[in-house]
């Protein structure tokens, strides 16, 4: 069975990729658990493949890096047995969030990159997915609320 994000895990996500040099001591005490209980929830959220890899991002050392995020809403042919949409999607490193809508649209893709010509790319790459009908997608300028 494939283990489910709650909240906590999503906020420790978060915190990760903000900053992942971020101490367990620090980290416990932004999402309220124990040190050792985010230690295991890290350990488990490797495991499971929700945490890859940890990589060194260079930079001039003051400037911070400008990320594009657009949000992309697709239409599957079959809502029922679109399962393999989904599973295409969790393979494509920039894809950082992915939820499942009801109404109009059937998942709401959210992918950022600090290249607006890799959004492209990724937004070709989801609409020519077998199983996928339409897409349409909106870039989002900047984030008003960052917590």
């Amino acid at each position: 069975m494939k283990y489910l994000l709650d909240r906590t895990d999503e906020q420790i996500l978060v915190e990760l990729k903000a900053n992942a040099r971020i101490s367990h001591a620090e980290l416990s005490a932004k999402v309220n658990l124990s040190r050792n209980a985010v230690r295991v929830r890290i350990e488990r959220l490797e495991r499971e493949g929700f945490i890859k890899g940890y990589t060194i991002v260079t930079g001039d050392g003051g400037s911070s890096q400008h990320v594009t995020t657009a949000l992309i809403f697709v239409y599957r042919h079959d809502r029922m047995r679109g399962s393999d949409v989904i599973q295409a999607l969790r393979k494509i490193p920039e894809v950082v969030a992915c939820d499942v809508m009801t109404g109009d649209f059937d998942l709401l893709v959210r992918v950022e990159s600090p290249e607006a010509d890799r959004i492209r790319q990724i937004w070709q790459l989801i609409a020519e997915m077998p199983g996928v009908r339409d897409t349409l997608t909106a870039f989002a300028l900047s984030s008003v609320i960052r917590k």
